[in-house]
C-alpha cells in the first residue's frame, strides 16, 4: 500500500504541471482528493495520534457530505496494482515529447478507473457465487438434519431423540493407547506426502514453497510412530525425483529413517519413493495433479508386495495390510482415498492447508480473478482432491478447533453439526439413512524437545551463564556464552531486567506493532522489564519484501517515538539452531513469551517457549486457546486491545509468584504436545474409528515368477480355479507331489477325449486386453462398432490361447452386454472378467457369471443404497424443468443392487457431474455418479465402484502387474473416460470409434480443464488410426506385443 501511495504521489505531481497549463479543473479534483488519501495513508503509517485526529477533523468539516470523488480515488489507491501501474509510469517518464506525455498521463488516469471498475465487477460476482453456493449448502445440510429428525422404530424404542440445537456432549468410549496392552500388536502404517523434497537428514526446509514444515513433519511422524509398541514398519510414500536440479538422494527408491531396537523383530521407518510422470524433471505440487494416478498404481505395486512380505515375516504368510493410510495435502490425500478405496482399509487426512480459505482469501483480496487464480494454483483441482479425501475418510486430523470450524467447515463433504447427528445415531444403534461424515479430531503436532537441558526444566535461578555477560567484572570470567545472548544484550541498558521476548515473521499480522505501542506507552512495564523483537534476518530493511518493510520500517519509528532505545532488541540475524539459546535466555532473566497475532493457525512457538519454562501471553483467536487450555502457562489476549496486552504482560511480569505457577504448570504438561504422545492420541483415535470400517480384505492369488510351459497349461488352468472357485478341493491326505502327478494324468485323460478348455489363469497372462470403447448411437444404445471392435480383439488373440485375456470394462448392465456379445458371435467365457454398470458390478465368465462377493462386499462400504434413490431425481433436475425428465429405469430380478440407473429424457437439462457431487456431498451421501448410453442414462454407484477401481482390485485379486493392462478406449466416452486414460496401465485410442460421448454433463466451465486430469505428454497413452485389426496390430506391435 505504501509503495502504491508512492507512486500515484509522484504521477500526480508530474502530472499537475500539465493539469494547470491545461486548466484541466475535473481533473485536479481528482488530483487534490488522491492526495488527501495519500495522506491518510501516510498518517497510518506512524504520524502522531494527535496528528491524525486533528487531520480526520479537518476531513469532516471540509466533506459533511458524501463526496464520489474521493470514494472513486479511495477505491483506485486501494485496489489497483501497483507493479502494472509501475510499468506504466516507466514509460511515461521516458516519454519526451509533452504533448504525447500528457497523453499517456490522461490514458493512465482512465486505465486506472477501468481497472478499478472491472476489480468491483469481478468481486461482486465472486461474492455471490460463493453467497450462491453457501446457500445451497445450507439447503443440502437442511435436508439431511430434516431426514434424521424422522423417529425410526429403533429410535422410538429408545425414547425421543435429542433436539436439533441441544445435542449434549458425546463421552467417547476411546481406550488410550498402551505400550503394554500393544506391544503384541503387527501395525503396517502407511504415510503419505507426495510433493516437495522429503528426506530424513540435512533437509532443505524453506528451498521453496513446496519444502516446507509439512516435509519435517511427516518425517518426524514416521520415525515417532516406529517408535510405538506393537507397530512393526512404517512407509513415508513420496514421489521420487532422479533430476540434476536437486541431490541425487531424492532419486533413491529407499532410505531408511530409523532402525529398530535389536532383537525388536520390527522393521523400522522407510521413505519409498515411487516414481511418477517426468522422473528427471522436478515438479511443483500445482502441477502434479495428472500424474496422481501413476503414483496410486505405484504404491499400490509397494503396499501389495511389503504386505506379502510382512505376512511371511510375521503372520505365517498371511498378508499384513496397513492399519491405517494416511494422506498428508490434499494431493496425498487423493491418493490416500484411492488406496483405500483398492486395498479396503482406513483412510485417514490432514490437510496442512486448504484450498476453500485459501480460495476465499485470494478473492477477497481482489488482485486475480477466479480464472486467474485456478490457472495459476490450481485451487478447483485442489479442492476436489480435498473432497474426494474427506468422501474416503474415517478421520480428519487437526491441530486446533479453529481449523476443524472455520475452515474444514468450508467443504461441502464436511459439517459438524451433521456429523455429531450421525455420530448419536450410530451409539444408539439407530440407522443413519445412508449418511456419513468423517470424524475431525484435535491432535496437536509432536514437538522434539531434545534441544531442552536438565538445568532448563529443573533450576529456576541458574544464572551463572547470565552473569558473565552483564556482571560487573566480565574480564575475571572466562565462561563461554552463546553469541545469540550478547548480540541480544547489546542493546540493553540494563539487562538484569526480566525480557519479554516475541518471535516471528515480520508479516502485518504476527501485530507485532501494537505490542510495541502496549509497551511503549506503559510506563511501568517499561520500569519492569526489556523487549526482545526477533523478526526473521535481514541485511538491509530497503531489500526486504514491501509489507515486511514496512513492518521493520514502523518498528523503528515507534521506537524512535517513545524513545524505547535502550530497551528494546531487534537484532538482524539470528540462525535456526540459535532459537533454543534466545528461549534459554529469557528463561533465565524470568521473562514471558508473547504472540500477539492477529490469527494464529497453531502456535509452534508457544509450545517451543513453553518447553524451556517461560510463561505465555497469547492471543485468543486459532491454535494458541487449545494451547494454554492443555498448559494451563499463561493469558489469552484480544489482539487488537492495546490495553490487554499491557494489563497482561504487567501481571505476569510483577507478580513472581504468577510467574513461577505458569511455568510449573507449563513444564508439568508439555509432554502433551511431545512426539510419544502424539502417537498415543493418534494410534487411540485411529483404534476407535477403525472399529466402524469393514474388516474383509483382499485375498491375493499366488503367482509364479516364471511363465508356464504349454505342456502345463491346463494344470496351472485348474489349479488356479480351485484357489478362486473353491467348489474343487483335494482330500487333504495326499503331499503337494501326488497330487499334482494325479492331475496331470487326469487332464491327460482329458484331452484324449475333449478340445482344450480355454485358459482360465487371469494371474499367468502374458498380457491383459481391456475393451472399454463406450460407442453409442444418438439414442444411446450400442452400435455396431462396439461387436466390430470386441471381435477384432478376439482375432488378435487368435494364435496366442492362454497368454492374452481379455476384461470388458463398460457402462452396460449385464443383460445389455449378453445381446451384444450374442449380436457379434463372441462366446461370454471368451472373457476372463465382466465388468458392468460403470464398476458396480463384477463377473466371472467361466464360472457360469458367478458374481464376485468380495467386490460386492468391498464396494458396499458407504453405500446409501435406497436411501438415495428419490434425493437424486430430486436434485439432478435443473431448476424449472419438469419432474418427470429423469425416471428411474425398472430393475430386473438379475440387477445389482449396487447401481441405480435413471433415463434421461430427449432434451432433459440434467446438473453435470460436478454439480450432482457437491450436492449430494452436502447431504451427507458418497457416491459416484457416471453418465453414460451418450448422457441418455445415469448410473448411481458407490462411492469406492468405479471402472478404474475395478481394475486396481482384479490387479491384487490375480496378482498382474498393472503395466501388463492395455486398455482400450474411444476418443471419448462415458464421463468416468478421464480416469481410464491416466495410470501405469498402457491406453490405445481407437480412432473414429465413438461418435456420441457424454462428456459435455462431466464438469462445469469454472471447475478445473481436463489437462489437470490427464498429462498433455505420456508414453503410456498410444494413438491408433481405426479398430480394424490391421490397425491395432500395429499400435501394439509399438509397444513391443507381437
Amino acid at each position: 500500500m505504501y509503495n502504491r501511495y508512492v507512486l500515484i504521489h509522484a504521477f500526480i505531481r508530474e502530472w499537475r504541471r500539465f493539469c494547470q497549463m491545461a486548466r484541466n479543473e475535473w481533473i485536479n479534483g481528482y488530483l487534490e482528493a488522491i492526495l488527501d488519501v495519500g495522506a491518510n495513508i501516510q498518517s497510518q503509517k506512524g504520524v502522531d495520534t494527535k496528528m491524525k485526529i486533528e487531520k480526520l477533523q479537518d476531513n469532516v468539516k471540509r466533506d459533511k457530505h458524501f463526496n464520489p470523488t474521493n470514494y472513486f480515488v479511495e477505491e483506485v489507491v486501494n485496489s489497483v496494482d501497483e507493479s502494472d501501474l509501475h510499468r506504466t509510469w516507466i514509460k511515461v517518464i521516458a516519454t519526451r515529447n509533452t504533448r504525447q506525455k500528457s497523453n499517456r498521463l490522461e490514458n493512465m488516469c482512465w486505465r486506472i478507473w477501468h481497472l478499478t471498475r472491472k476489480k468491483k465487477q469481478i468481486a461482486l460476482e465472486d461474492t455471490q457465487k460463493l453467497t450462491k453456493r453457501r446457500i445451497e449448502r445450507e439447503k443440502g445440510r437442511n435436508d439431511a438434519a430434516e431426514d434424521l429428525l424422522e423417529l425410526s422404530d429403533g429410535e422410538k424404542e429408545k425414547g425421543e431423540i435429542m433436539p436439533v440445537n441441544k445435542i449434549s456432549r458425546i463421552n467417547s468410549e476411546m481406550q488410550i493407547w498402551s505400550d503394554v496392552v500393544n506391544q503384541s500388536r503387527q501395525l503396517y502404517i502407511v504415510l503419505i506426502s507426495i510433493h516437495g523434497l522429503v528426506r530424513g537428514e540435512n533437509m532443505e526446509l524453506g528451498r521453496d514453497s513446496d519444502t516446507g514444515g509439512q516435509v519435517k513433519y511427516v518425517v518426524e511422524l514416521a520415525r515417532a510412530l516406529a517408535d510405538m509398541e506393537g507397530v512393526i514398519r512404517v512407509d513415508l510414500l513420496t514421489r521420487q525425483i532422479a533430476c540434476t536440479d536437486v541431490d541425487y538422494g531424492y532419486g533413491e527408491p529407499i532410505e531408511m529413517l530409523s532402525c529398530p531396537p535389536e532383537g525388536s523383530g520390527n522393521c523400522g521407518a522407510y521413505i519409498v519413493r515411487i516414481p511418477c510422470g517426468p522422473r528427471d524433471k522436478y515438479i511443483f505440487k500445482e502441477s502434479l495433479w495428472p500424474y496422481i494416478p501413476e503414483f496410486v498404481d505405484g504404491a499400490l505395486s509397494h503396499v501389495v508386495n511389503m504386505a506379502r512380505s510382512l505376512g511371511e515375516q510375521f503372520d505365517n504368510g498371511k498378508p499384513v495390510w496397513p492399519y491405517v493410510i494416511h494422506g498428508h495435502y490434499a494431493d496425498a490425500g487423493e491418493v490416500a482415498a484411492r488406496l483405500s478405496g483398492s486395498l479396503n482399509v482406513p483412510m485417514v487426512l490432514t490437510g496442512h492447508s486448504l484450498g476453500r480459505n485459501k480460495f476465499e482469501q485470494l478473492l477477497k483480496q481482489g488482485r486475480l480473478s477466479k480464472e486467474d487464480i485456478n490457472s495459476t494454483y490450481k485451487i478447483m483441482r485442489r479442492i476436489e482432491g480435498e473432497e474426494l479425501a474427506l468422501d474416503a475418510a474415517e478421520m480428519v486430523v487437526t491441530s486446533t478447533r479453529q481449523e476443524i470450524e472455520e475452515q474444514w467447515g468450508l467443504y461441502d463433504g464436511f459439517d459438524v453439526k451433521l456429523e455429531r447427528k450421525l455420530r448419536v445415531r450410530r451409539r444408539r444403534g439407530v440407522s443413519c439413512l445412508g449418511r456419513y461424515m468423517p470424524r475431525a479430531v484435535v491432535i496437536p503436532p509432536g514437538m522434539d524437545f531434545s534441544f531442552v537441558k536438565a538445568e532448563d526444566v529443573n533450576s529456576l535461578e541458574g544464572n551463572g551463564d547470565l552473569q558473565s555477560i552483564i556482571g560487573r567484572d566480565k574480564a575475571q570470567n572466562k565462561r563461554a556464552v552463546p553469541p545469540i545472548w550478547s548480540e541480544i544484550m547489546r542493546f540493553f541498558t540494563n539487562p538484569h531486567k526480566p525480557m519479554i521476548l516475541a518471535l516471528s515473521r515480520p508479516d502485518p499480522k504476527k501485530n507485532v506493532t501494537t505490542l510495541l505501542k502496549a509497551f511503549g506507552e506503559c510506563k511501568p512495564l517499561r520500569e519492569l522489564a526489556n523487549l526482545t523483537l526477533i523478526l526473521g534476518n535481514r541485511d538491509d530493511v530497503e531489500d526486504m519484501s514491501s509489507s515486511s518493510g514496512v513492518v521493520l520500517t514502523t518498528v523503528l519509528k515507534l521506537i524512535d517515538r517513545y524513545d524505547l532505545y535502550g530497551q528494546v532488541a531487534y537484532p538482524k540475524h539470528h540462525k535456526q539452531v540459535e532459537v533454543p539459546e534466545i528461549y534459554r535466555l529469557a528463561a533465565k532473566t524470568k521473562g514471558v513469551f508473547i504472540n500477539p497475532a492477529l490469527v494464529e493457525p497453531f502456535g509452534l512457538t508457544i509450545i517451543e517457549a513453553s518447553a524451556y519454562g517461560l510463561p505465555v501471553v497469547a492471543t485468543k483467536n486459532g491454535g494458541p486457546v487449545d494451547i494454554l487450555k492443555a498448559l494451563n502457562n499463561g493469558l489469552l489476549v484480544d489482539p487488537h486491545d492495546q490495553k490487554a496486552i499491557e494489563d497482561a504482560l504487567l501481571k505476569l511480569v510483577a507478580d513472581k509468584n504468577l510467574w513461577v505457577e505458569c511455568r510449573k504448570h507449563g513444564l508439568k504438561n508439555i509432554h502433551r504436545f511431545s512426539w510419544p504422545e502424539h502417537c498415543r492420541n493418534y494410534l487411540s483415535h485411529l483404534e476407535h474409528c477403525r472399529n466402524r470400517h469393514p474388516t474383509t480384505r483382499q485375498k491375493i492369488i499366488p503367482t509364479k515368477e516364471e511363465p508356464m510351459s504349454e505342456s502345463l497349461q491346463g494344470v496351472e488352468d485348474l489349479s488356479l480355479r480351485f484357489s478362486i472357485d473353491g467348489e474343487i478341493k483335494s482330500s487333504g491326505d495326499l503331499d503337494p507331489a501326488t497330487r499334482q502327478k494325479e492331475l496331470i494324468e487326469t487332464l491327460t485323460k482329458m484331452s484324449a477325449n475333449k478340445k482344450p478348455n480355454p485358459s482360465y489363469s487371469p494371474g499367468r497372462r502374458q498380457a491383459l486386453y481391456i475393451i472399454a470403447v463406450d460407442s453409442y448411437d444418438a439414442k444411446g444404445d450400442p452400435t455396431e462398432t462396439m461387436s466390430m471392435i470386441i471381435k477384432n480383439m478376439m482375432e488378435i488373440a487368435i494364435g496366442k490361447p492362454g497368454e492374452i485375456g481379455f476384461i470388458l470394462l463398460t457402462g452396460l448392465s449385464l443383460q445389455e452386454i449378453k445381446e451384444v456379445l450374442k449380436s457379434c458371435e463372441v462366446n461370454i467365457e471368451s472373457f476372463d472378467a465382466l465388468v458392468c454398470s460403470s464398476g458396480s458390478e463384477l463377473y466371472y465368465p467361466w464360472r457360469d457369471l458367478a458374481v464376485d462377493e468380495d467386490y460386492d462386499n468391498h464396494t458396499e462400504y458407504r453405500w446409501p443404497e435406497e436411501n438415495v434413490r428419490s434425493t437424486i431425481v430430486r436434485i439432478a433436475r435443473q431448476e424449472n424443468e419438469e419432474d418427470d425428465n429423469m425416471v428411474e429405469q425398472i430393475k430386473t430380478s438379475s440387477s445389482s443392487s449396487r447401481c441405480y440407473t435413471y433415463i434421461i429424457k430427449q432434451g432433459a437439462k440434467t446438473r453435470k457431474v460436478d454439480d450432482l457431487r457437491q450436492r449430494l456431498r452436502m447431504r451427507g451421501f458418497r457416491c459416484n455418479t457416471v453418465f453414460t448410453h451418450a448422457a441418455k442414462k445415469l448410473n448411481v454407484i458407490p462411492l469406492f465402484a468405479s471402472r478404474a477401481q475395478a481394475l486396481r482390485y482384479l490387479s491384487i485379486r490375480w496378482g498382474m502387474d498393472l503395466t501388463k493392462m492395455f486398455v482400450f478406449v474411444g476418443e471419448k466416452g462415458d464421463t468416468d473416460y478421464e480416469d481410464l486414460l491416466v495410470g501405469l496401465h498402457k491406453t490405445i485410442i481407437l480412432q473414429d470409434s465413438v461418435e456420441y460421448g457424454s462428456e459435455k454433463f462431466l464438469r462445469s466451465e469454472e471447475s478445473f480443464k481436463k489437462e489437470d486430469m490427464v498429462p498433455p505428454e505420456t508414453s503410456n497413452i498410444s494413438i491408433s488410426k481405426g479398430y480394424k485389426v490391421d490397425d491395432i496390430s500395429a499400435v501394439l506391435g509399438n509397444l513391443g506385443i507381437n
